[in-house]
């Protein structure tokens, strides 16, 4: 779908190029075409103009040699004098206008001037002959000759054919501006429809982009979610194993106990018994002897203490005898025995499942022997409290702390603990500071909780 997407995608950019290059080349054209059309009309209207104004001082010229004739007053040959360098200075601008013109209407316009220069000359003479004062009948029949009419007549008719020539060259030019304008409304319509082409084009485009992309998020979020769901059961199996492992653990720790307690306890009693005897019956007044028998008996007591603690090591008597509470005070105590660190506790009365509690009796355990190995302190304070939604358990102490960031939790023997508490969907954290002492906090939901009462207790 994204290699046909692409393919169909290489065609809207010079499409749209395409639209916009054809009605710019369409407008520059429509707007050359219309300026030159503009151009020419003004030019045909300009030989309007300057014919109209060349016939007009024509007339004014003979206007002022009649007056002349008639009265002999110079002051009527005013209009004359100022018509004849008009009329120079009219000639030479069509003579420029015409240049540029095709050949026929030069050829018209050199007939015009024909006309014109005669006509001045026959308005001349008639002027000159008044002067020297001869006889009326002199440039009367320089008028009734009708020369001067038909040269006259002969400017019509060439101006006239001029003036029909420029009216036609401005219609022709006006149906330019019109293909012009029709061209350049062609080309902006096909312009604007090209570019709408191009835009629906994109449209589409876009939306199957759209699409695709979507179609790939559902994709990519499929393969999250399995990956999710894979991690989530493997996370689960892992779990499971490491609970079984813990389970397997704490079976094999309680086996190993009653295998001390019940066998080697047998035997050492036994034996501390069988010493007991032969000591009754041996004479006591032999120093060396007696001091073998002692001897023998403190190893014997020292073995049974030993293999009393390794058994509460491995699986505490007071804890499922006596429940939490009391075994945690039983171990704090021994704890201030054997370490002189004193311990403030304050535990709130719960009763728990039997895997909650060896959690929670495995966590003060273990922080108690990272305490008295490397925390060189001289107060800890142990605290259980309940919550209505979940059990805080707490062991702190005023110890040399530690950088938690430098320091994995790993070091001090915790991470099996954490483990245990997570499985019952709790939470355990360990904070420290340098020279402020370590805080350990275990939270098991209320879900494995039950209240009982409160006790307040210190050793």
């Amino acid at each position: 779908m994204d290699a046909l997407s692409r393919k169909k995608n290489v065609w809207v950019l010079p499409l749209a190029v395409l639209a916009v290059a054809s009605l710019i080349a369409l407008n520059e054209l429509g707007y050359r075409r219309s300026s030159e059309a503009a151009q020419s009309m003004v030019n045909e209207q300009e030989k309007r103009s300057a014919l109209n104004t060349l016939l007009q001082q024509v007339l004014d010229a003979e206007t002022g040699q009649r007056g002349f004739l008639l009265t002999g007053d110079e002051k009527y040959l005013q209009p004359y004098a100022e018509a004849i360098t008009q009329i120079d200075d009219s000639l030479e601008t069509l003579k420029k206008i015409y240049a540029t013109d095709n050949a026929a209407q030069l050829a018209r316009f050199g007939v015009l001037s024909l006309f014109i220069t005669r006509k001045m000359a026959e308005l001349d003479v008639t002027i000159k002959i008044r002067r020297v004062g001869g006889d009326s009948e002199n440039w009367m029949q320089v008028v009734r000759s009708n020369v001067g009419r038909d040269y006259m007549h002969g400017a019509r008719d060439s101006a006239r054919e001029l003036f029909a020539n420029a009216v036609e060259n401005m219609g022709n030019t006006q149906l330019q501006i019109d293909r012009a304008l029709t061209v350049s409304r062609i080309g902006v319509t096909l312009g604007a429809l090209l570019g709408l082409l191009a835009f629906h084009l994109y449209l589409r485009q876009t939306e199957r982009l759209n699409a695709a992309e979507e179609i790939q998020r559902k994709l990519l979020a499929r393969e999250r979610i399995g990956l999710e769901e894979q991690v989530r059961e493997r996370t689960a199996r892992l779990t499971v194993l490491a609970n079984h492992l813990q389970t397997a653990q704490e079976d094999e720790r309680e086996h190993l106990a009653r295998e001390l307690h019940d066998e080697l306890g047998a035997l050492l009693t036994a034996a501390k018994l069988d010493v007991a005897r032969i000591r009754s019956k041996i004479p006591t007044d032999n120093e060396a002897v007696a001091q073998r028998f002692a001897h023998l008996t403190d190893m014997l007591n020292a073995g049974i203490a030993l293999k009393r603690r390794i058994v509460e090591d491995l699986r505490p008597s007071s804890l499922t005898h006596l429940g939490l509470v009391a075994a945690l005070e039983i171990l704090t105590r021994e704890f201030v025995e054997h370490s002189g660190i004193a311990v403030t506790t304050d535990l709130d009365a719960v009763e728990l499942s039997d895997n909650a509690a060896l959690t929670a009796y495995r966590v003060v355990q273990e922080s108690l022997t990272n305490i008295s190995k490397y925390a060189q302190a001289t107060q800890v304070t142990v605290t259980l409290q309940t919550s209505d939604h979940h059990v805080d358990l707490v062991v702190q102490d005023n110890g040399c702390g530690f950088n938690v960031d430098d320091r994995q939790v790993t070091t001090h023997g915790l991470a099996g603990m954490r483990h245990r508490v997570e499985a019952l969907r709790g939470s355990l954290s360990v904070t420290s500071t340098i020279g402020q002492g370590t805080k350990v906090c275990a939270v098991i939901p209320r879900a494995f909780v039950t209240v009982s009462g409160d006790v307040d207790s210190h050793a």
